[in-house]
């Protein structure tokens, strides 16, 4: 039985609490555990400042890279083994356990490539300078720095590997030391790769933390100069941010929450046309990737009334086809969600959609997983559902599992705009067309209610190609409202949670000497 401990102060450490199981969502057979309890989180936070900040802050941008590129190079070496612990602790199958584990890897690689546009300046220098005074030399330049405090990361169950990793490389690179806490349900994957960064010795003292159970009171030790990074649940986000780190302290936080993100077939992108085809692979494999355990997954799709029929007719001919079992067997497609509770979770909110809307196929019921033990693993089926414009559940209620709903609208890109703006806020919505005028009345009444808009034209339109639930490093990852106001991600925009931005004012050749210009 593997035992995930804590990383704590450079120390391996265990709590004194009860051991809990973490399960293999296919056969409910435990394959590690982890105690909680009597862990010094005030001194891990006191000593990832005072060790961890100044080691971090004397290296420049370039050798923080380095750093990144070492982590990504190692796990790579390690992933075989990463996708094994993917699919015993987390349900996965193959191509979905390389969507976090190869996730959290380019990630690293991706922020380790920018750190070499970075320069060897230990500053975020932001433009020339501005002149302030009568004289020309006189003037006022802005610059960012590493906070010497300490970045809190807690994260979601679906992501383990790419959820600890994407936010922990901006924040390393920024200069600011990471403690980070995974869903403990699914843990073993993140457990194993900062067990692997940390043996490497990769990283100077004190720069990487890892809460393996209960963060305690670890938020509550949170000072002025720390940021706290969440992706989870808008319940637990609203509870964090009454919190007195952050009501009191002004701590930072940032959160990532719940999002009803859409997919919209415009009227022009019909049956034989790449955006038609386009349009139906992401959405059929939104709703099954990850088991639909995913922030950025569809569950809103938006159809022109004439189109219903056609686009009703071909998903649920694509989602019969899925084969939902235990992804360690040979040609399964679609794995169990991560836990009982998240099983319980998405066969109650079918059940509440279903109220206001018709089941297409699937639905709330048991299902006998492929490969798995008789009545045992979380599986449910790829489930659609239709509902009308003027239904308002659909709107509201994110389930997270393998379930969206289809729409219909007049055609108008106007309305099409309001049905997005109807969930208030999403993290991603995507949209498949070419005629200009109608995606510029679009894409202005849909932007502000979304972190990122794609564009599906007919010149970048590809059935095999990225996906909108994809998200990349070099574009920002967040959404307003409903979806939790933050903001992650971006390249360089990144970094930005992580430092401090101040104003320097006075000699403009003696500012650019200070600051490495």
């Amino acid at each position: 039985m593997i035992r995930i401990k804590s990383f704590l102060c450079d120390t391996w450490v265990e709590g004194d609490g009860p051991a809990r199981s973490l399960l293999n969502p296919s056969t409910e057979e435990a394959v590690a555990e982890v105690r909680s309890g009597a862990l010094d989180f005030a001194g891990a936070l006191a000593h990832a400042r005072s060790v961890g900040g100044p080691a971090l802050r004397a290296m420049s941008f370039v050798e923080r890279g380095a750093l990144l590129k070492q982590m990504a190079d190692l796990l790579n070496q390690h992933r075989d083994e990463l996708l094994d612990l993917s699919t015993a602790n987390n349900g996965t199958t193959r191509g979905d356990g390389k969507f976090d584990v190869d996730g959290a890897i380019f990630t690293l690689a991706t922020y380790g490539r920018l750190a070499d546009t970075l320069g060897n300046g230990r500053l975020f220098v932001e433009g020339e300078g501005e002149r302030v005074g009568s004289g020309a030399r006189y003037v006022g330049l802005h610059v960012r720095a590493p906070r010497p405090g300490v970045a809190v990361h807690i994260n979601a169950f679906n992501f383990p590997a790419w959820g600890t990793f994407e936010k922990l490389a901006p924040a390393l690179l920024a200069g600011m030391p990471v403690v980070t806490k995974p869903a403990t349900a699914t843990a073993l994957v993140a457990f194993r790769m900062v067990e692997l960064v940390v043996n490497a010795g990769i990283l100077p003292r004190g720069t990487l933390s890892f809460v393996g159970g209960s963060p305690g009171d670890l938020l509550d030790q949170l000072g002025g100069m720390d940021c706290l990074a969440f992706t989870g649940s808008a319940d637990t986000a609203a509870m964090i941010r009454s919190g007195k780190a952050f009501t009191h302290r002004s701590a930072r936080v940032n959160i990532e929450a719940d999002s009803l993100n859409a997919a919209v077939l415009a009227p022009d992108a019909g049956p034989g046309t790449n955006g038609w085809d386009t349009f139906l692979t992401a959405v059929s494999r939104d709703i099954t990737q990850k088991t639909g355990q995913k922030c950025t997954a569809v569950r809103r799709v938006i159809v022109p009334e004439e189109r219903l029929d056609e686009v009703r007719e071909a998903l649920i001919d694509r989602l019969s086809k899925v084969v939902v079992g235990n992804p360690a067997e040979k040609g399964v497609t679609m794995g169990p969600v991560a836990t009982a509770e998240q099983l319980r979770s998405v066969r109650a909110g079918i059940e509440a959609l279903s109220a206001e809307a018709r089941v297409l196929c699937g639905g709330g019921g048991a299902v006998q997983g492929q490969g798995a033990p008789d009545g045992k693993g979380y599986f449910v089926a790829p489930t659609l559902l239709e509902a009308q414009p003027g239904a308002r559940l659909v709107h509201n209620l994110e389930v997270f599992g393998p379930c969206a709903t289809l729409i219909p609208y007049s055609g108008d890109a106007g309305e099409a705009a309001c049905l997005i703006a109807a969930g208030e806020g999403s993290l991603v919505s995507a949209v498949y067309g070419d005629d200009r005028d109608w995606l510029s009345t679009f894409v202005g009444g849909a932007a502000a209610y979304n972190g990122r808009l794609v564009i599906g034209s007919e010149k970048v339109a590809d059935p095999q190609g990225m996906q909108p639930g994809m998200v990349l490093p070099n574009l920002i990852h967040g959404g307003p409202g409903r979806a939790g106001g933050g903001e992650e991600l971006g390249g360089a925009r990144g970094l930005d949670f992580y430092l401090q931005r101040s104003a320097l004012q006075g000699d403009s050749a003696l500012l650019k000497k200070l600051v490495g210009v």
